[in-house]
């Protein structure tokens, strides 16, 4: 066997990880409900924000919160590794499926303002 099969992650270590995961995750799920509320503080106080920018805006967000909760899956994946290529193995397959989200929210983020941009402009 290959020296990079034969590394373990001792128990212990997986256990403090994943505390550590558990904790970021509630950090995280933290931040996201207090920007969620000055979202709606701002847009509720704004009437300068056309539906087409909140449209980007809200959008950019759902997507943030879709990769922030792809990576805490793959970290508590990651943490239940049995060894170094299973870990390996879970971050190729991960970073795949980012690169394909990645590129179909860039596509839709582009759409969305193109939109925006079309109901902004003057009326001839």
């Amino acid at each position: 066997m290959s020296k990079m099969s034969d590394f373990e992650i001792p128990e212990t270590i997986r256990v403090l990880a994943e505390k550590n995961v558990d904790q970021a995750q509630e950090a995280y799920e933290n931040f996201v409900e207090a920007t969620k509320k000055a979202q709606m503080f701002v847009t509720q106080s704004s009437e300068a924000m056309s539906s087409g920018t909140k449209n980007v805006h809200d959008q950019a967000i759902t997507y943030a919160q879709s990769n922030m909760e792809a990576s805490f899956e793959l970290a508590n994946k990651l943490v239940k590794a049995q060894d170094l290529k299973e870990a390996i193995e879970l971050q190729s397959k991960f970073a795949r499926g980012q690169m394909e989200a990645y590129l179909e929210q860039a596509q839709k983020l582009t759409e969305l303002v193109q939109k925006a941009a079309k109901k902004a402009q003057p009326k001839s």
